[in-house]
């Protein structure tokens, strides 16, 4: 007899079929994760590039007629689970990469089951209405008026294009009277530019070259001691462009910068930038968390002013990738990117008051992602969320504190403005290309060994490491014992390489 349903119980559904199957998907998988924390204990495997690229190539043997899902399960867990970088491990301090609330998982966990797409009322009914609450909640957070408006977005880099997006056509609008949107670039774009830090993201430059002005046409800013946007330097430049003929329109402040976690003064920006008639866009995708710290709030003052604001919730809001949002202080800006398509949100649904999503973003499909943060806020509360941020700025002045006291270790970063610790391992031997090459090893020895997991960057030609530390699981202790590797490392590194010039 043919069955009456033969792809039951590849779906979720109400039928049997479809509530078992997904049952026992979530029964296996949920035990397969719980068996990873319990026994993989260090931050990562230590398998090297081309293990894991030989090992991947073994799981696309696809079955035609279909394999069993703990087969597979079992599969991905020895290729991918085993080997993937832990990020709610407490020495796992690298990346802006943060542990994710349980309170988001299970509205992950709803998303995907759900499968909604933001981008029409009719696809996402309360989930539309959902979404915009919550962007009104953080407009009223960061101290725009009822006017403004915003979207989620997939993080900063999209929040950043869309702030300079909208940012280059108004300016074209207002300045020479010319709408993008239906005429493209007017010919004096060549002419026009944007300011921002020489620490600012590197999206400034990349949505510079998406927009069609080219790289060439971001200006950076020198920074003072702190690695701040530098106001006597802003105001300089500011004039040689105008003295040029060229047209600066839009200035990025950074609320955050990847490396120091530096944030700009962004009311004195603010003050240069409605003095010229610029659009102040302020980068707050990395600290932008602080506007839920009592403690730390002050550190964003002036953003408020802002015409659009960039800021990411994969981040210290600790959720799953990807979330982030883009609010604007006049919400009316949004008009200069919308499109109207009939059978998605035709001109006639907001005559009736219904509500297209898809016109305030520059993607279509979009996940209902403001779900998982909805949760979380009203599980976690405001309040912890508070504390948890508190937490992680205080150990980082304590482990900068620490590094300053221990020889062999200089410390690059200043009073940690948020949480990243900047430093270098050093011989004292003053050859800083020997040392660049030590350190360079000293961050892949750590991850290859799956003791601990850091970052590395470059200041001033110095190759430097670098502990980010967003997890508010992580103990000075935890950091203690990685400093203690570093410098066994580095010791081992310094006499192998004068054995072998010996």
């Amino acid at each position: 007899m043919r069955k009456t349903d033969p792809f039951g119980g590849y779906f979720f559904h109400q039928g049997k079929s479809g509530l078992s199957a997904y049952e026992e998907a979530v029964r296996l998988t949920k035990e397969m994760l719980m068996a990873e924390v319990a026994t993989h204990l260090t931050p990562y495997s230590g398998k090297t590039p081309l293990e894991l690229e030989k090992a991947s190539q073994n799981l696309m043997l696809v079955s035609q007629k279909g394999e069993a899902i703990n087969d597979v399960l079992s599969d991905l867990q020895e290729t991918i689970l085993h080997h993937t970088v832990r990020v709610s491990h407490p020495k796992n301090i690298a990346h802006l990469h943060c542990p994710p609330l349980i309170a988001s998982l299970a509205a992950e966990m709803m998303i995907s089951v759900l499968n909604q797409s933001m981008d029409s009322w009719d696809q996402s009914p309360s989930a539309t209405y959902a979404e915009v609450e919550m962007v009104r909640w953080f407009c009223r957070k960061f101290g725009y008026s009822l006017a403004s408006d915003g979207i989620f977005t997939s993080g900063g880099t999209q929040s950043n294009y869309m702030g300079l997006l909208l940012a280059r056509d108004h300016f074209c609008q207002t300045q020479f009277k010319w709408d993008v949107q239906t005429k493209g670039l007017p010919r004096e774009a060549h002419r026009m530019r944007i300011l921002c830090s020489e620490n600012a993201h590197f999206t400034v430059r990349q949505s510079a070259a998406q927009l069609g002005l080219g790289e060439e046409a971001v200006i950076p800013v020198k920074t003072d001691e702190d690695f701040r946007l530098c106001l006597k330097d802003l105001d300089k430049k500011l004039n040689q462009l105008f003295e040029e003929g060229l047209f600066p329109f839009a200035i990025v402040a950074t609320c955050g910068t990847t490396d120091f976690g530096s944030i700009d003064p962004i009311a004195r920006i603010a003050e240069r930038a409605k003095k010229n008639q610029l659009w102040l866009h302020v980068d707050a995708a990395y600290g932008g968390a602080l506007i839920l710290s009592d403690r730390h709030r002050f550190k964003l003052h002036g953003i408020g002013e802002a015409d659009s604001i960039a800021v990411d919730f994969h981040k210290l809001f600790y959720q799953p990738i990807s979330c982030g949002a883009f609010l604007l202080k006049e919400g009316s800006h949004l008009q200069l990117i919308t499109l109207h398509a009939d059978y998605l949100n035709p001109k006639v649904d907001e005559w009736e008051g219904i509500v297209n999503l898809v016109g305030k973003s520059t993607q279509t499909t979009r996940r209902f992602d403001a779900l998982k943060i909805l949760a979380s806020l009203r599980i976690v509360g405001v309040e912890n969320f508070g504390k948890m941020i508190d937490h992680t700025i205080d150990l980082a002045n304590e482990v900068a504190n620490l590094i300053k006291g221990i020889p062999d270790f200089e410390v690059i970063t200043g009073t940690p403005e948020l949480n990243a610790v900047v430093f270098r391992y050093i011989t004292g031997m003053g050859d800083v290309d020997k040392e660049n090459q030590l350190n360079r090893e000293i961050q892949q020895s750590l991850l290859q060994q799956g003791s601990a997991v850091i970052a590395k960057t470059s200041v001033h030609g110095k190759t430097c490491l670098k502990f980010t530390l967003l997890n508010p699981r992580t103990k000075l202790s935890d950091v203690e014992e990685v400093l203690q590797e570093i410098s066994l490392l580095g010791k081992k590194l310094t006499v192998n390489k004068s054995d072998i010039a010996g």
